[in-house]
């Protein structure tokens, strides 16, 4: 796994633990650190249930980026891509501009990128604009 603990961080502030079972925003049964294995479980959880679905999670979300990104990227913008895509699915972030930009080698350009994903069902929330700023400045820091 290579998402650094910059970018747990942000994953884990902006999601939150929850150890019931909740819906979150998108109306999405959650749990944990905003695992969609709740669906599955329908129970509470464990503390350590909730780190190992999020290392799951994240393994699996690395997986599905490996192949779409086809440029070299530093361990803060990986990470930061990371908590983006664990956030909006793999199959927006494989048709985004944010994507394309980046593939591109337009690195600040791919930076301004991350506020355009704001919106849950048609409104922006404060706490994707939070979210954002707190991954556009990951992105953008130098190791």
């Amino acid at each position: 796994m290579r998402c650094n603990s910059q970018g747990f961080a942000i994953i884990k502030k902006f999601e939150g633990l929850k150890l019931q079972p909740y819906l979150c925003p998108a109306g999405i049964l959650t749990v944990g650190y905003g695992s969609t294995k709740a669906g599955k479980l329908g129970r509470a959880i464990t503390s350590e249930e909730a780190e190992k679905f999020l290392t799951d999670d994240i393994e699996t979300i690395e997986k599905q980026m490996t192949p779409l990104i086809r440029v070299e990227v530093t361990d803060n913008e990986w990470s930061a891509l990371v908590s983006l895509v664990f956030n909006i699915g793999a199959g927006n972030f494989k048709i985004s501009t944010l994507l394309r930009l980046l593939n591109s080698k337009e690195k600040k350009e791919t930076a301004e990128q991350f506020s355009r994903w704001v919106f849950c069902q048609g409104k922006i929330l404060k706490g994707l604009q939070d979210r954002r700023q707190a991954e556009k400045e990951l992105f953008l820091k130098i190791s």
